[in-house]
């Protein structure tokens, strides 16, 4: 049997307090979890010996057993001792009065991740090292002679992408999952990190358990011509110079319909408009909505005849006569 050094194995010192100790853990295990790293069979394994590790380590009883332990076994090695010679028996979970008889699962509710959760991940296999087993009980924990409980499925996340024509009008998407073809309805009004939540269209449960949930995460596509701040949309409107000077009526995009904005005379570029409820519907409040912004952007006009520029060309001539200073004889 291998002595495993929990210390090391979570990269903190035999001082580390609890709070430590937890957040360390959390950190390796979001890094070597199964579902993050899908076939990896080395990653399973480190999962599986950091979760040993915090089990131990972050229950206070079996913390003190395992470093009375620790100490008594660094003390053998220093002296020469072998460690298939090492009295393991007097540390075995079995002996009374020797230690804990915390079980697998049964400990601090802070725990990674129970018995039955690490069977979900490997298999009906024990995920606990014989060092564990023998030391800590686990063995007595790795087959179930009650019958076993039913268990809630997991649940899925799964990413969809929606243009922001669909997240105005609120869609349907055909999903396969797990060879099932599921028919998800997304309301409208939905944004980016959006969670729409598909109750028991998740993993299917165990023994008789309750399936999970299913989670569409939403990511809304970028638009050509809208730029969406939570539920409001900006945009450019492109207004001639004409229209600008004299002032008079454009045609605008929405989502919804073509709208028409009046533009007053003298408006200069980047002026912006407010068409109040013109925006995104609110998620929880369809009736509702937010508000479009039109950007004023200065364009000339398609097609310029040549008398319409030395028109201009006259009328900017006798603006630049009127601006310059009166001379004054002497």
């Amino acid at each position: 049997m291998d002595f495993k050094d929990y210390y090391e194995i979570l990269g903190v010192a035999p001082t580390a307090d609890k709070k430590e100790i937890k957040q360390t853990f959390r950190q390796l295990a979001r890094k070597h979890h199964p579902d993050v790293n899908p076939g990896n069979k080395d990653a399973e394994e480190k999962f599986k010996t950091i979760n040993e590790a915090y089990q131990v380590l972050s229950d206070t009883k079996q913390r003190r057993k395992y470093d009375e332990l620790r100490a008594q076994y660094q003390r053998w090695q220093q002296t020469g001792g072998q460690q298939q010679d090492f009295d393991w028996q007097n540390w075995s979970d079995s002996r009374a009065g020797t230690g804990t008889t915390s079980q697998p699962g049964k400990g601090a509710h802070t725990q990674y991740a129970n018995a039955e959760d690490l069977e979900d991940l490997f298999g009906s296999a024990s995920p606990y090292s014989d060092f564990f087993s023998n030391i800590f009980g686990g063995k007595a924990n790795s087959g179930r002679s009650a019958p076993p409980s039913p268990r809630r499925g997991r649940d899925v996340e799964y990413e969809v992408e929606l243009t922001l024509d669909e997240a105005f009008r609120g869609t349907e998407r055909a999903l396969e999952m797990d060879g099932h073809r599921i028919q998800a309805s997304i309301p409208l009004g939905v944004r980016t990190g959006t969670r729409v939540r598909l109750a028991g269209r998740g993993e299917m449960g165990r023994n008789g358990g309750t399936a999970g949930d299913l989670y569409l995460i939403i990511k809304v596509l970028p638009n050509d011509t809208f730029e969406r701040d939570g539920d409001d949309l900006h945009f450019d409107a492109a207004v001639d110079i004409f229209t600008a000077i004299a002032g008079g009526e454009i045609r605008i995009p929405a989502l919804e319909r073509p709208l028409t904005l009046t533009i007053p005379p003298r408006t200069n570029a980047n002026r912006t408009f407010r068409l109040r409820g013109k925006g995104m519907p609110y998620l929880r409040e369809p009736n509702k909505r937010g508000d479009m912004f039109a950007r004023v952007k200065l364009v000339l006009p398609n097609s310029l005849t040549d008398q319409e520029v030395e028109g201009i060309a006259a009328l900017a001539s006798a603006r630049q006569k009127i601006a310059e200073p009166a001379e004054v004889a002497l």
